[in-house]
């Protein structure tokens, strides 16, 4: 029964998973969420990092996509994301 609850429907871990977070547009909004992103997953590379602005540009998202290892890693990120000041949203 516990293996029912070890990871979401449809993920195997070790699996590629993007990690998007969310806040007004701000220079240093990419560095923050790398960081955090790197306490969890310290092999995070450079080029699996995206940003998007949003059409009126009052708006910024950072995708990192990261080899997650399971669903507690998953988790402490999301948790640590959106304890910050500047992440409005994750997704």
């Amino acid at each position: 029964m516990a293996e029912l609850n070890a990871s979401p429907q449809g993920l195997t871990f070790p699996c590629r998973f993007p990690i998007k977070a969310m806040g007004r547009s701000d220079e240093a909004l990419p560095g923050i969420v790398v960081e955090i992103v790197q306490r969890h997953a310290p092999a995070l590379a450079a080029d699996s990092i995206t940003t998007s602005e949003s059409s009126g540009g009052r708006y910024i998202s950072v995708t990192a996509t990261i080899t997650a290892d399971s669903r507690d890693q998953l988790d402490a990120i999301y948790a640590d994301l959106k304890a910050h000041d500047c992440v409005l949203a994750t997704l």
